[in-house]
């Protein structure tokens, strides 16, 4: 049988076909835009999702007997709100997990309402990407839209929602809504009432490899697929990724390198850090996992070569980088290009170089971009050390995990093992192995994950230039403290 795996992402959606032995046949990809409307908002339109996504899968099945594929699995964005209205049309677009608008809201819950309760109800406190918030801005900004909600969902619920009828999500999405009790997996009534939301304005939950529905007869015939094709519910995108990295277990841990970075390492407890600094969320293969997130990492690499220096030839401008300039640099880069979320919880922050002298050259900038971007990853790490974590070796994934010399960095400056798996297909795979599993191919997503999945490269850490990092880290440390003040006086110039 054939398994279709969704990447429901933030510039495009990427379809993977799998056959029952974990070979991937065939890729798909479609972009679709994504809108700025103001500094700091970031939006986009559910529709296009769901139009290329229709298209992504008809030119994946393309040539393919089509009576053999069994199951959907769609990953995707977490944090995003998408509203429907009575007649299930999406009132607004979708304010998106990497928007920072809900500054004032994201205070309003920690400080008025508080983290001690927001930890309490939810095992969270509040981001200004998470769901919740972003609802309070809509409920406060944009009354006449709040009062149309029938229905709250994230992005990746949107797609099955409309090939299946069932109004579902998954508990490691929901867990990143800031509405769901991640310890008693169900959703939080106090929070509830804090947003001015009722129960049956969310989606039923499920594990992610529950089997939420079929697809609709009209979905079905514009697919050209069988109604009886089985949907699964799921995951948020970084769930997605350790599955299909083979994230699974207890006390495994994987780096992504997307557009956003994350640092997730499972646990099969139930488990908090005291300080909330790293997310505590249900996991896609039924236990539960912590979680930093970054909202810039390779998206930072991007702007460089798109914006900066216009050249679309990444290898070429990381070849120029003079191997004795790692760990000497001089050069340092806060990767806060929309705010930051995990650790530090700052929305005003910025992306900052410092350093800077007149025989600075663009190969020293290239390169602390990349290193930046490890110090932050570095940042959450250190809670998860903290919490008596013992990570000696990390799965690493996302476009940004395709250079070699960005995971020599990440070995040396968190000085463990860093790894690539043979398939590196990310939330995509991790959607079709929920699917498979929905379909009883694997009993467990775990057994799934583990048959499947296998190390391709190892890159381990170098003593010398571990300790060299270890020294540029110290005083990467201090930047974001020191300059922490003037972020919010620069932003209103």
């Amino acid at each position: 049988m054939l398994y279709i795996g969704i990447d429901l992402g933030t510039s495009s959606v990427k379809l993977l076909l799998m056959d029952e032995k974990g070979a991937i046949l065939k890729t798909v990809s479609r972009e679709y835009p994504l809108f700025f409307p103001q500094a700091g908002w970031s939006e986009q339109n559910p529709e296009d999702w769901l139009k290329e996504s229709v298209a992504g899968i008809r030119e994946l099945t393309a040539g393919v007997d089509k009576s053999q594929i069994a199951g959907i699995g769609c990953c995707g964005q977490m944090h995003g709100l998408v509203i429907l209205d009575e007649n299930d049309k999406v009132i607004r677009p979708a304010i998106l997990w990497n928007d920072g608008r809900t500054s004032e809201e994201t205070d309003y819950l920690n400080t008025v309402i508080g983290k001690s309760k927001l930890s309490e109800y939810t095992a969270n406190i509040a981001f200004a990407g998470f769901t919740a918030p972003k609802v309070l801005w809509v409920k406060k900004h944009e009354p006449e839209n709040f009062s149309k909600i029938v229905k709250v969902m994230l992005p990746k619920d949107y797609i099955n929602y409309m090939f299946t009828g069932t109004f579902c999500t998954d508990v490691s999405d929901a867990s990143g809504m800031l509405l769901f009790d991640v310890k008693n997996k169900c959703w939080s009534k106090e929070m509830l009432d804090i947003c001015g939301l009722k129960e049956e304005q969310l989606p039923k939950i499920y594990e992610s490899a529950d089997t939420v529905g079929t697809l609709k007869e009209s979905v079905a015939e514009e697919l050209g697929l069988s109604a009886s094709v089985k949907v699964c519910a799921g995951a948020g995108d970084n769930a997605g990724a350790a599955v299909g990295t083979g994230t699974v277990g207890n006390e495994i841990c994987n780096i992504s390198l997307g557009t956003s970075g994350t640092i997730f390492i499972t646990s099969k407890d139930f488990r908090v850090d005291p300080n909330n600094a790293l997310h505590a969320f249900a996991h896609a293969d039924g236990n539960f996992h912590l979680m930093g997130c970054m909202l810039s990492a390779a998206s930072c690499n991007k702007w460089w070569q798109d914006n900066v220096i216009c050249s679309t030839d990444y290898n070429g401008e990381e070849a120029k980088i003079p191997a004795e300039l790692l760990g000497k640099n001089r050069v340092f880069f806060l990767p806060y290009l929309m705010g930051e979320r995990s650790p530090i919880n700052d929305t005003e922050a910025r992306g900052t170089f410092i350093g800077l002298s007149a025989d600075t050259d663009r190969a020293a900038m290239k390169l602390a971009i990349l290193e930046g971007v490890a110090f932050a990853m570095r940042d959450s790490f250190e809670v998860a050390k903290s919490l008596g974590l013992n990570i000696e070796i990390s799965r690493i994934c996302g476009g940004g995990a395709k250079s070699a010399l960005w995971r020599r960095i990440f070995a040396n400056v968190l000085n463990i093992d860093i790894c690539t798996v043979e398939t590196e297909e990310g939330p995509g795979y991790g959607g079709a192995i929920l699917a498979a599993v929905a379909c009883g191919e694997w009993k467990t997503v775990q057994q799934a994950s583990t048959e499947l999945l296998k190390i391709k490269e190892t890159v381990s850490p170098e003593p010398e230039l571990a300790a060299l990092y270890e020294e540029r880290y110290k005083q990467f440390r201090q930047i974001y403290p020191t300059i922490k003040g003037l972020f919010p006086v620069l932003n209103k110039i």
